[in-house]
């Protein structure tokens, strides 16, 4: 299976979650410490004190003023990582600073760049602005995942999935029936898979949410940028509906479903997962029902991945693997993160 990519940008945390407060979180086997200064900006450094490694997240540690002062010998930081104080002497030993990381803060997530810092560019770390947009209603959610990766990447990858595994709430027999389209932009570095159903039955997932009943035309286009970020558009319209020449679309509803896939350790993954609409902005009970609903989803497909990651470690080598058309997206993924992980 496929190694953890590194000198690349994941989702380390959604914005809310951090606060003026130490939060920790392990990324790519790496334990790093967050807060967010009272200037507004987040950090995030090494978890662990130069002194005698003591996690610097780990109570009676504490933040006292935009500093971090270790609670096992009360060494000092700054929002910079440098230390500022040390005990017993008023000389601070020039290699006394915590490892930094590259972050940036955008489109309500908090990305930081695992790897050589000098490779850290903002600029390949890929948008979902709708996210954090006033023309969508955004509920969110994270689960821990005892499974590589990778295993969430293929899952994602191949929807045919949900007609058997998540029946009665997001899957029907169109989805598995249905053909898939697969583009692979190599320049970009993205992974489009689309699968088109122009009559398909409306799951409740969507019939409870916007109303449709019966038969609906139903879109899902992916679009995957490894390593990290997952974005599923999906329209659900009457049967027969054409968005217009210009690009508008009145007649349909409009659901962006995202995962930010991030590495805890080579086996186990945080699955963070968002759901955006650009309808019923301000009803509370479709929100209340599309966080649970697509929370009990993502607790299936953990299971599943679950149950798979515990079965593949005790395969002997070589053990068969069949791949067929629905596996084109997933197949292509897999090579990215391949190359990523060979160069990383």
């Amino acid at each position: 299976m496929t190694a953890i990519a590194r000198d690349q940008w994941y989702v380390a945390a959604y914005s809310s979650e951090i606060g003026p407060e130490l939060f920790a979180r392990t990324i790519c086997g790496e334990p790093v410490l967050f807060w967010r200064t009272r200037g507004g900006q987040v950090t995030a450094m090494a978890d662990r004190c130069v002194h005698r490694r003591f996690p610097l997240s780990q109570a009676p540690s504490r933040l006292v003023d935009d500093q971090v002062v270790c609670g096992y010998h009360g060494f000092t930081y700054g929002s910079d990582g440098k230390c500022v104080a040390v005990p017993g002497q008023t000389r601070i030993p020039r290699t006394a600073r915590l490892l930094s990381y590259p972050l940036v803060e955008q489109d309500s997530l908090v990305w930081v760049f695992i790897g050589d810092p000098k490779l850290a560019d903002a600029s390949r770390i890929p948008r979902a602005a709708y996210l954090d947009s006033p023309d969508y209603t955004t509920v969110r959610g994270m689960e821990p995942l005892r499974a590589r990766y990778a295993l969430l990447v293929d899952n994602l990858l191949d929807l045919s999935h949900e007609t058997y595994l998540h029946g009665g709430y997001i899957g029907t027999p169109e989805v598995a029936s249905t053909p898939i389209t697969t583009e692979v932009d190599d320049e970009a570095g993205i992974v489009y898979v689309s699968r088109h159903m122009d009559n398909a039955e409306c799951p409740p997932f969507y019939s409870k949410s916007t109303g449709l009943h019966g038969r609906i035309t139903r879109w899902q286009d992916i679009e995957y940028t490894p390593p990290c970020l997952y974005k599923l558009h999906s329209r659900i319209a009457p049967v027969g509906s054409v968005p217009n020449p210009d690009g508008s679309d009145p007649d349909a509803f409009h659901v962006e479903v995202v995962y930010a896939i991030t590495p805890e350790t080579e086996h186990s993954t945080h699955d963070f997962w968002l759901v955006a609409r650009d309808f019923a902005l301000d009803d509370d009970e479709v929100s209340a029902f599309l966080a649970a609903s697509n929370r009990t989803v993502v607790l299936q497909d953990v299971e599943a991945l679950t149950v798979l990651e515990r079965f593949i470690a005790t395969e002997a080598p070589g053990a068969q693997e069949l791949s067929i058309n629905i596996d084109t997206g997933g197949l292509a993924a897999r090579r990215m993160l391949q190359r990523m992980s060979a160069v990383s």
